[in-house]
């Protein structure tokens, strides 16, 4: 375990409202932008907006260190009955806090409550290639389910896979 997480300050409590505001900021961050879909200013706030939007449902958490937001992890849960057994999830780290067991906090957590609150049998994510995120996925139990080539196009020339991730919580 980090210094961070196994200090007495840190802390994992629901998402609320208000966190939308750091959320907000880590999202134009250079090297944190180019990990999610969006590309708009519109884009990324109407983005954010869904993402905390799930705290009225208890399906977001938020990673507390001294009373800063340090992350953000959500389920983005299916509103369909045939499809109520899983969901993709999100999560961020604020960038002063990477490499501190932040990120890897959130995804247990969110594992936790998918299986014990939700009953859910599987949470997945989608990520891109080159993702520092990968090592994190694979650390916590998540297994690549889908590659899919050219997906994003950073450029004329350049182009990213497409990475989906699973976590069977069953076992």
């Amino acid at each position: 375990m980090d210094l961070i997480t196994a200090h007495s300050k840190y802390q994992v409590r629901y998402s609320k409202k208000e966190d939308l505001k750091p959320l907000q900021e880590w999202m134009i961050h250079e090297n944190i932008k180019k990990w999610y879909p969006v590309s708009s200013e519109e884009d990324r706030l109407q983005m954010t907006k869904n993402w905390i939007g799930f705290s009225q449902f208890s399906a977001s958490l938020t990673a507390i260190y001294e009373s800063h937001v340090v992350g953000i992890g959500t389920l983005f849960l299916m509103p369909y009955r045939k499809l109520i057994h899983h969901c993709p999830i999100y999560f961020i780290v604020g960038p002063n806090w990477w490499g501190k067991g932040v990120g890897t906090s959130i995804i247990k957590n969110l594992g936790h409550l998918a299986k014990t609150y939700f009953y859910l049998e599987a949470i997945y994510i989608e990520i891109y290639e080159g993702c520092p995120a990968f090592s994190l996925l694979k650390k916590g139990g998540f297994k690549e389910i889908m590659r899919q080539e050219k997906f994003v196009k950073e450029s004329q020339d350049n182009y990213l896979a497409r990475l989906i991730f699973e976590k069977d919580l069953q076992s």
